[in-house]
């Protein structure tokens, strides 16, 4: 799938159940507009979301599984449950958490990959990081690629965001690990899409600035109110 993505742009595709659009036909519809946009590649949340976008658009799919645990932070694709789910929908890639902190049933990340590795070794696995110490430790576990996309999300970073200092962090990340190193998180313009691609990204997920028309309405109220 890394091959089918390079230098493109990937639209992730998601809705919670309490947003508007939470309806998989609607996340299909979602993914087949921005097939014909040119996106190369879709990133989604659930099985029954990932199934009716396949169905939709002949585009690879990252898939994810976002849930919730009372025993951990970690929340997308946290156990093997969400794995199996993911395996069940036909996604060419899994993204998982990939930080450090600890994962709900006392399961950990090294467990998750050899697990999907043995059950599925075609399925590519992509790390979702916060740091560079993760990124090291997932290339350490064999992941296929790392994405930015967990950098200013987690209780040690969230005074960051990625777009900081003209994308240091996905600079930093380019050097540090050999893997494909996929930008996400708060890319909101054309002219961010491609500087991510001029620092060394082998591809870019935009979301928000996308698929998600509230989030995108609010910018504009705000650009006015502030």
């Amino acid at each position: 799938m890394i091959e089918r993505i390079k230098g493109g742009l990937v639209v992730s595709c998601q809705a919670l159940d309490h947003e508007p659009l939470h309806s998989s036909f609607i996340m299909s519809k979602l993914a087949l507009a921005a097939k014909e946009g040119g996106a190369v590649g879709i990133r989604a949340n659930s099985k029954e979301d990932i199934i009716a976008i396949k169905q939709e658009v002949s585009l690879p799919v990252i898939g994810i599984v976002k849930r919730d645990y009372a025993d951990s932070e970690v929340f997308i694709t946290a156990t093997i449950k969400e794995i199996d789910e993911l395996l069940e929908s036909g996604c060419e890639m899994i993204a998982l958490d990939s930080t450090v902190r600890d994962r709900p049933n006392g399961e950990t990340l090294s467990d998750l990959v050899a697990y999907c590795r043995e059950k599925n070794p075609s399925v590519q696995l992509m790390a979702d990081i916060s740091t560079l110490e993760e990124a090291r430790i997932a290339e350490q576990l064999g992941f296929d690629c790392v994405s930015t996309t967990l950098h200013g999300y987690t209780p040690y970073t969230s005074s960051f965001k990625l777009y900081d200092d003209d994308f240091r962090f996905l600079r930093e990340v380019v050097q540090a690990v050999t893997l494909p190193v996929i930008a996400e998180g708060n890319v909101l313009t054309p002219e961010m899409y491609k500087r991510c691609l001029e620092l060394g990204a082998a591809s870019v997920v935009v979301g928000g600035a996308i698929t998600r028309p509230k989030e995108i309405t609010a910018r504009f109220v705000n650009a006015v109110q502030s």
